[in-house]
């Protein structure tokens, strides 16, 4: 049974820290590129964060640039977040995705259930 479990989400002020984790089970991690989305009431899911499956390339979104940094430690089955100076508008839902591409046919697309984080005073 494929899992991907978000944890280290919270409350915290502007300016701070988090680290969030997704941990992966069922299925081959190693061979997945991993991202982090995230929602925030009223808006679309948004990109953020790609790391591919050995943790060579990263991409990130202009708004978390420089700020946010994705990792990935396939020993481990788990892709992390680290998010510094933290604004109020990167309050959102945070969602760990786990996708490779088999074909032009066939294509696996995992998500977790997310983890809140809000940054407020």
């Amino acid at each position: 049974q494929v899992k991907l479990v978000e944890s280290g989400g919270g409350l915290v002020q502007p300016g701070g820290s988090l680290r969030l984790s997704c941990a992966a089970s069922g299925f081959t991690f190693a061979s997945y590129a991993m991202s982090w989305y995230r929602q925030a009431p009223g808006k679309e899911r948004e990109l953020i964060a790609t790391i591919t499956s050995r943790g060579i390339t990263t991409n990130y979104a202009d708004s978390v640039k420089g700020r946010f940094t994705i990792a990935r430690d396939n020993a481990k089955n788990t892709a992390y977040l680290q998010m510094n100076s933290l604004l109020p508008e990167d309050t959102a839902l945070y969602l760990c995705n786990a996708k490779r591409i088999w074909s032009v046919d066939r294509r696996d697309d995992y998500w977790g259930q997310g983890t809140q984080v809000t940054v407020s005073s």
